[in-house]
C-alpha cells in the first residue's frame, strides 16, 4: 500500500457518553457537533432514548450515542432508560464517562468504572461543570478517580462552555479503526423526523413547566407533512394527571403556545423550512408503565 492510499483511508469510532442524569452528557453531545441533536434541560433525566449524533471529518467518522441518565428506575419507563445505557457501553469503541466535580465516586460512577473494567472496554472520565469550582478542588477530585480507578485519562472539561472539546476529540482519536463510514458524509443523526420533533417539543415542556410535571409528559407526533414550502405537525402531549394537563394548556390557552412557538423556532432551524405546529394535550394515566403507550411513542419494545 502506498502513502497516498494510508493517507486517504477512512476510520471511525463508536463512542458511547454516560453518567448519571443532569451531569451535561446532552450538552457534550452537541458541542461535539457544533449542533443540537440530543435536548437539553436543567432537570435530570431529559433524554430518554439512545440518540446518535454523528460527525464526519473528511476521512474521519465519529459516532457518538447520548444516553439515559443511569438512576434507580421507578417506572418501566426508567428501567428501559436505565437498560438503554448500560447496553450502549457493550457496543462501541470507548466510553466517555462524565461525573460531577465531586471529591467522591457515587454508585452511578463506580457501576460504570467496574463495568469497563471488567468488560475490557475503554474509558476517557471527564469531569465536567469545572467552571463551578476551584482548581484545588478540582485536582481533589482527579486524585480520587486515579487512586481507585486508575482511568486511562482524566480531562477536566465544562462542557457549557465548550472548554476542553478539543482534549476530548483528541483522546477520543486513539481508538479510531480503520473502516468504511456506517453512515452517509452529511448525515447528522439516525433519529427519525418525527422523533426529532418529538424530542424538541418535550424539550420546550422541560424548560418551561414545574418540576412536577415534565417527567409525566409524553410526545406523540399525530402528524408529520412535508409540503413543498413547508412542514405541518401535529403532536400530542401526554400527561398522568387532568390537573397536569390544566398546567400544560396554562391559562387562556397562554402556555401551550409558548411551548408551541419555542418548538416551531428550534425545528424552523433544523428542518430549514417553515413550520406549522399544533399541539394538543391528552391524560394518560400512568401511562410510563403501560408498554403499548410507550411502543407508540417510539421506544424499542425489545428493551421494555
Amino acid at each position: 500500500m502506498n502513502n497516498s492510499e494510508v493517507t486517504n483511508s477512512k476510520k471511525t469510532v463508536f463512542v458511547a457518553i454516560v453518567g448519571r442524569a443532569n451531569v451535561g452528557k446532552s450538552t457534550l453531545l452537541n458541542s461535539l457537533l457544533n449542533e443540537k441533536i440530543s435536548i437539553v434541560s436543567k432537570k435530570p433525566q431529559t433524554t430518554r432514548n439512545r440518540i446518535t449524533g454523528i460527525m464526519t471529518k473528511d476521512t474521519t467518522q465519529y459516532v457518538f450515542f447520548d444516553t439515559p441518565g443511569i438512576h434507580l428506575p421507578k417506572s418501566l419507563l426508567g428501567r428501559y432508560m436505565t437498560k438503554s445505557a448500560s447496553s450502549a457501553m457493550s457496543d462501541v469503541d470507548v466510553v466517555v464517562l462524565m461525573a460531577e466535580p465531586i471529591a467522591k465516586i457515587g454508585q452511578v460512577e463506580k457501576s460504570v468504572l467496574e463495568k469497563a473494567k471488567s468488560e475490557d472496554i475503554p474509558l476517557i472520565l471527564l469531569i465536567n461543570k469545572i467552571d463551578t469550582v476551584s482548581k484545588d478542588k478540582i485536582l481533589e477530585i482527579i486524585d480520587v478517580y486515579a487512586k481507585e480507578y486508575e482511568p486511562s485519562v482524566i480531562i477536566p472539561i465544562s462542557a457549557l462552555n465548550n472548554d476542553g472539546k478539543e482534549l476530548v476529540l483528541a483522546e477520543i482519536d486513539k481508538y479510531l479503526v480503520e473502516s468504511d463510514f456506517f453512515f452517509p458524509e452529511d448525515m447528522l443523526t439516525d433519529q427519525p423526523e418525527r422523533q426529532i420533533a418529538s424530542e424538541i417539543i418535550r424539550e420546550k415542556a422541560l424548560r418551561l413547566l414545574d418540576d412536577e410535571i415534565p417527567h409525566g409528559i409524553g410526545i406523540s407526533i399525530e402528524e408529520f407533512s412535508e409540503k413543498e414550502n413547508n412542514i405541518v405537525i401535529r403532536a400530542e402531549i401526554y400527561c398522568e394527571k387532568e390537573s397536569h394537563k390544566k398546567i400544560i394548556i396554562g391559562k387562556n390557552g397562554d402556555m401551550i403556545k409558548k411551548i408551541g412557538t419555542y418548538a416551531r423556532q428550534d425545528l424552523e432551524i433544523f428542518f430549514e423550512t417553515k413550520i406549522f405546529i399544533d399541539l394538543w394535550v391528552r391524560v394518560k394515566e400512568n401511562w410510563r408503565d403501560k408498554r403499548s403507550v410507550l411502543s407508540n411513542l417510539g421506544y424499542d419494545s425489545n428493551d421494555l
